[in-house]
């Protein structure tokens, strides 16, 4: 005998009942490493396949843009002396010296060419890496955390690239002349070894890279309440008399043109960064406003 609606509709509630459906559970402390952890490896996975392409090109990379600033026609020695020639500056000329490099170690050149690939596949690979950092911290952001982070990873990697740029054009070119010229005795002679030289040019590129992220660590910490641009304001002076001292410092005379080259980028960073404190904060405050009024 066929079964009547009403037994078919209690059919239905228990099957129902016995079966609901669940909402998405959250996620235990395992999963969240589960995650991060295949996060990390699809971020290295990019940092090789970079690293593999700078190693097929490493002759190149090696003598054309590691070593570029070891030369004396680097482009960045060229254009600082024919503006010095033009302002009638003559410390502008910096290209007027010679280095000679040594490997005093058996695999110093061998081990320094995979220093080379993954720092290059690093730079080249790096929007990808932090995207991938991204997705991890995007699911823990509300709406409108999200909503005011749009374009994070556009202008992480823009500031980063920049960072490099001024590294390895304005303050690498810096350094390897004043220390090339720079000595405490006739009696020694300047011969840095391969690894040093390499060390320095990585830790100057990348690290000025991640300094560059000032703007968006100024703008995270806004937005939690560690800071406010009242208090960037008054710490101005301090921050401009710190920059002044470190570009003194990677400068190889004390003109103010040259310092200058390396005081303005610094300086204006962290203006920018104070502007980027007060919309941030301007914003919070409307929005605290209609929450008053609501």
């Amino acid at each position: 005998m066929a079964q009547s609606n009403s037994e078919r509709r209690s059919l239905f509630k228990r099957i129902s009942s016995k079966n609901p459906v669940e909402e998405p559970a959250e996620m235990s402390f395992i999963d969240h490493l589960e995650e991060l952890r295949w996060h990390i490896i699809r971020a290295l996975i990019a940092v090789v396949i970079g690293s593999i392409l700078v190693l097929v090109k490493i002759d190149y990379v090696v003598n054309n843009i590691f070593m570029g600033p070891a030369h004396n026609d680097f482009i960045t020695y060229r254009w600082l002396c024919s503006i010095g020639q033009k302002l009638h500056v003559q410390d502008l000329c910096l290209g007027d010296f010679v280095i000679r490099f040594q490997s005093n170690a058996m695999t110093e050149q061998f081990l320094t060419t995979f220093t080379v690939g993954f720092t290059g596949g690093f730079i080249l690979a790096f929007p990808y890496v932090f995207w991938e950092i991204w997705r991890f911290v995007r699911p823990a952001l509300s709406d409108k955390e999200r909503k005011g982070t749009t374009g994070a990873i556009l202008w992480i990697s823009v500031l980063f690239f920049l960072g490099v740029a001024f590294g390895y054009l304005i303050m690498t070119p810096f350094m390897v002349n004043f220390y090339s010229n720079y000595s405490l005795s006739p009696l020694i002679e300047f011969r840095p070894t391969i690894s040093d030289y390499f060390e320095n040019l990585i830790y100057l590129t990348v690290g000025i890279g991640l300094l560059f992220q000032l703007p968006v660590v100024v703008m995270l910490l806004t937005r939690v309440g560690i800071l406010s641009p009242a208090t960037l304001r008054n710490i101005r002076k301090y921050a401009f008399v710190v920059i002044l001292i470190l570009a003194a410092i990677i400068t190889p005379s004390t003109d103010p043109f040259s310092l200058a080259l390396v005081t303005i980028p610094l300086y204006l960073l962290y203006e920018f960064s104070i502007a980027l404190s007060m919309r941030i904060y301007r914003k919070q405050m409307r929005e605290a406003e209609l929450e008053l009024w609501d």
